[in-house]
């Protein structure tokens, strides 16, 4: 076998089909558009949503909900997650991101108190919750939660 006698196996491929070449053909005249309308002129498209005319489903249906624009989403981070990674002396955003433990410093970080923590951390995120600031300031640590710290979020 050489690469010359390559070939398709049979029925892999089919011929073009050649519209509007006579009567006899099968697709001759209308060229297998039937007869006039939209669907049948030459750049004819319709947009899968559109009904013809009649007031589309999105526009009879009403309202619901509200995107708030001053929403702020924080990356969350627990104490046993900072136990887990071995963390010691300053907590900030771009530790953390280094640590794996939040994706971007573009969003604001808050602590929760989720597990223990015996190292001494002085934690400078954005917010910290009660109960994470009570365990960190019994372990000897500080907590410098800035308020506001972070730019409008997604």
């Amino acid at each position: 076998m050489k690469l010359g006698n390559l070939s398709p196996p049979k029925g892999a491929n089919s011929k073009k089909k050649r519209l509007g070449i006579g009567i006899g053909s099968g697709t001759g005249k209308t060229a297998g558009k039937g007869h006039k309308g939209q669907r049948a002129r030459s750049g004819s498209k319709r947009k899968a949503w559109f009904e013809g005319g009649q007031m589309p489903l999105h526009q009879r249906l009403p309202k619901v909900g509200f995107n708030n624009p001053f929403r702020i989403t924080y990356q969350i981070v627990n104490l046993d997650d900072l136990a887990s990674k071995e963390l010691s002396g300053e907590i900030t955003p771009e530790v953390l991101k280094t640590a794996g433990l939040i994706s971007t410093v573009n969003r604001p970080v808050k602590i929760l108190g989720r597990g223990e923590i015996s190292a001494q951390l002085q934690v400078q995120v954005q917010a910290v919750s009660a109960s994470a600031a009570e365990k960190i300031i019994a372990a000897g640590g500080s907590v410098d939660a800035q308020a506001g710290g972070a730019a409008k979020t997604d």
